[in-house]
């Protein structure tokens, strides 16, 4: 290899290993220590060490104590990028690989005033499916993307609990101190299952997406009859759709709550 190759290629290995290393926080793990950070990327201690120390220099990661996470530098510059971005470009193909991923129609709802709305679909190709379109209109109190749309959003979900919770099933929760519990855990879990809510027969497998003010934009959902979605594939499910969802906030600029 000539010296100008080699002069060429080395920064590009460095920037892959940077790279590495900023890929290795996430949702789960924003602030990692030097050791859980060698050992999340592979890289040698001594460089994981060095390029720490640039990257903190430089405003990419920030430092407190023993623990690492991404910098504040990286927020502004990832504001900058997401300034006209259109939600739905980054949507739309993210359902269709969820879709594919796990054959059933896979949604993207929005709150809008005291419902939630499908704002995107990419549909089940089974002959068997629910009722799904864009623009149709569910309450909030009935499904699992409602569940996570309301844990995230408490001003949301007080005026939803004060008011009249729509029986759609009998499965429904129309009882606020039911419905408020069910909310706590769906934060607490990150995601929401519900089954017969919204319609009887029918399963649900929602994951929160956030903007970078840390407010909840929407849900994504999987959604498909329950004799091909039972809770056991619904848990089974659950780390792909979370994953994929966080994937939106990711480039979307968005930040999970503290």
């Amino acid at each position: 290899m000539s010296q100008e190759n080699g002069s060429k290629q080395q920064p590009l290995l460095v920037l892959g290993k940077i790279t590495e290393i900023l890929d290795a926080f996430s949702f789960d793990k924003p602030s990692m220590t030097l050791g859980e950070l060698q050992h999340a990327t592979g890289i040698p201690t001594s460089t994981v060490q060095r390029l720490v120390t640039n990257l903190v220099s430089q405003g990419f990661l920030d430092r407190s104590g023993d623990g690492i996470r991404i910098g504040v530098r990286m927020a502004y510059w990832a504001a900058t990028a997401t300034k006209d971005l259109d939600v739905l470009s980054i949507v739309n193909p993210v359902l269709k690989e969820v879709r594919d991923l796990t054959t059933e129609t896979t949604c993207f709802f929005r709150p809008e005033q005291n419902y939630r709305v499908c704002v995107a679909i990419a549909e089940t190709r089974h002959a068997l499916r629910r009722d799904m379109y864009v623009g149709k209109v569910i309450p909030l109190n009935v499904g699992s993307a409602s569940r996570v749309l309301l844990a995230y959003d408490d001003a949301l979900a007080e005026r939803i609990l004060s008011g009249t919770l729509e029986s759609m099933t009998d499965a429904s929760i129309t009882e606020a101190d039911t419905l408020r519990a069910t909310l706590v855990q769906a934060r607490a879990d990150g995601y929401a299952i519900t089954t017969g809510e919204r319609e009887s027969g029918a399963s649900g497998l929602s994951a929160p997406v956030f903007d970078s003010a840390a407010d909840v934009i929407g849900a994504l959902t999987i959604s498909g009859p329950t004799l091909r979605m039972p809770l056991s594939q619904c848990e089974e499910w659950v780390d792909l759709l979370v994953s994929h969802a966080e994937q939106i906030t990711r480039t979307l600029g968005g930040r999970y709550p503290s």
